[in-house]
């Protein structure tokens, strides 16, 4: 929910999140309040014309979650802004093998 703040988005635990490719070439950074179905989403590549699904990016990599989804809109806001370094030292400190961490969030 972007476009504008609600009780009910600021109630709404958020979660960011970084997924790649196969190769770990290519890096996004989304927003979600339902970490797992939104990687399943990724993964079956949903919206076909999606950065994501272009770039078949599907593995998750790192995420953190947030008592809202203010926080966690906030947080996205400043990961984009970040370089590709900061990006990577982040998932490296938390994921140092690049494994795909969507089995970790089932259940």
């Amino acid at each position: 929910m972007r476009g504008g703040t609600t009780k009910q988005s600021q109630m709404k635990q958020g979660y960011i999140y970084i997924i790649t490719n196969n190769s770990n070439t290519t890096l996004y950074v989304g927003v979600t309040s339902n970490l797992p179905k939104r990687i399943l989403e990724h993964k079956e590549k949903r919206y076909q014309d999606s950065f994501s699904a272009r770039y078949n990016l599907y593995k998750l990599v790192y995420y953190e979650q947030f008592q809202n989804m203010l926080d966690a809109i906030a947080r996205e806001k400043q990961l984009k802004a970040g370089s590709r370094a900061k990006k990577v030292k982040l998932i490296e400190d938390f994921n140092l093998e690049w494994l795909d961490l969507f089995d970790d969030i089932q259940g």
